[in-house]
């Protein structure tokens, strides 16, 4: 029996927990909402990310705003997450924004990802106050290519859905009992890396801006 048979061997006969542990109050720290917050904007700034901290009434206006005065006019959006329906009229206002629409195969929007959107605006599944990272759960309305591939990429959060930590998060969401998908995008700031000769530069592998808007009067 080769080793590789040996490990397939173990994995199947292995079990598999009925339940996660709960995450103890003591050990998520109980921290109030305006605590993790803070803890959550403080991470993301230092991470060289931008948060804008508003209202679900007031964050449309503002994101067009923010595009007009940074120059990003070419948007990707989801046709059929809420935050594209929440600002739909608003950035259909500005005669200067070009909208496109994920409601194409993967493979036909892969060339005008690249070369034809400045921004995407995307939800989140939930955050995480402790590292300032935010939780994607992509899916076929949402795919990965929106918040990994166009150079800026916008992410509307609800305060509500932050957590202190993963562990608590995955427990409360009740991740354990599934279904989960097919993969998890977690980020913490805009692309960067260090390879070349330990320079730090942004947008290499991905988004060279994040804004977070993070909405606090749920």
């Amino acid at each position: 029996m080769t080793a590789r048979h040996r490990i397939l061997q173990r994995l199947r006969k292995a079990t598999r927990p009925t339940s996660w542990p709960a995450v103890k109050p003591e050990a998520a720290g109980e921290a109030s909402s305006a605590q993790l917050t803070e803890a959550f904007r403080s991470h993301l700034v230092a991470a060289q990310a931008e948060v804008v901290i508003t209202t679900t009434t007031a964050w449309p206006a503002q994101v067009a705003q923010l595009a007009l005065s940074r120059g990003w006019r070419r948007w990707l959006l989801s046709s059929q997450a809420e935050v594209t329906q929440a600002s739909l009229a608003c950035l259909q206002a500005v005669d200067e924004f070009k909208l496109a629409f994920f409601d194409r195969d993967t493979e036909e929007l892969d060339f005008d990802l690249f070369t034809d959107i400045d921004v995407s605006l995307t939800s989140t599944k939930a955050a995480i106050a402790d590292t300032g990272t935010l939780v994607l759960w992509p899916d076929a309305t949402e795919p990965r290519q929106m918040s990994l591939v166009p150079p800026v990429h916008m992410a509307v959060i609800h305060a509500s859905d932050l957590y202190p930590n993963l562990a608590t998060l995955m427990a409360r969401q009740a991740w354990a009992k599934g279904p989960l998908p097919t993969n998890l995008v977690l980020i913490s700031g805009p692309s960067k890396t260090a390879d070349i000769q330990q320079t730090l530069a942004y947008g290499a592998h991905g988004p060279k801006t994040l804004v977070v808007i993070l909405l606090t009067d749920r």
